[in-house]
């Protein structure tokens, strides 16, 4: 099973800003919400192999789990650029739209939804044989978790605008043959 976790809150999710690479610690409710997540996958069965983003906010998630990890900079959250630390209504309409209708769209110093699409796509093919009989967690970030979906779905990242993840959701994909097969899709746990 492939189970991707998004990591727990920040203060720039708590202020509604768009965070892509910034690397900001967990906040209070966060680290609870890594807690409690770690715990909820951990009730689904062993974790035998955990894999983080390189950002602060999901190895500290994956910390949660008290066991080893490797990083893996596919992972990492879209880069949005010159948006980075913007509150979500202060982006330009216009520039939501180009998101939307152009999968290639960057906006000036980020990247492209394509561009994330491919290294996560590319990460996950590479995990279908250690995930077809293991538990495999990946603690990432909203954009690459919605890629991951896509690609179980067999769709493109266009799903991205048409879905939500809460913080510290888990999403869980199995792996029949090498076929990738989505069972569920943001499950969260009571946080203490």
């Amino acid at each position: 099973m492939l189970i991707l976790v998004r990591h727990g809150r920040t203060a720039a999710n708590r202020e509604g800003l768009l965070q892509g690479r910034m690397d900001q610690d967990l906040d209070e409710l966060g680290r609870r919400q890594a807690v409690a997540v770690a715990t909820l996958v951990r009730s689904m069965g062993p974790v035998d192999e955990l894999i983080s983003s390189p950002l602060q906010r999901a190895q500290q998630t994956a910390a949660s789990f008290d066991m080893p990890f490797e990083v893996d900079d596919r992972f990492v959250e879209l880069a949005y650029g010159e948006f980075e630390g913007v509150p979500h209504a202060d982006v330009p309409s216009e520039v939501w739209d180009r998101w939307r209708e152009d999968f290639r769209y960057v906006p000036p110093g980020g990247e492209s939804l394509a561009v994330l699409d491919e290294r996560v796509r590319g990460a996950c093919e590479e995990l279908v044989d250690r995930a077809a009989d293991r538990n495999v967690v990946v603690v990432s970030h909203v954009s690459p978790m919605k890629s991951a979906v896509a690609w179980a779905l067999g769709v493109d990242i266009g799903i991205s605008w048409k879905c939500h993840l809460d913080h510290a959701s888990v999403c869980r994909i199995a792996i029949r043959g090498r076929t990738p097969i989505l069972k569920t899709f943001n499950e969260t746990a009571a946080v203490d």
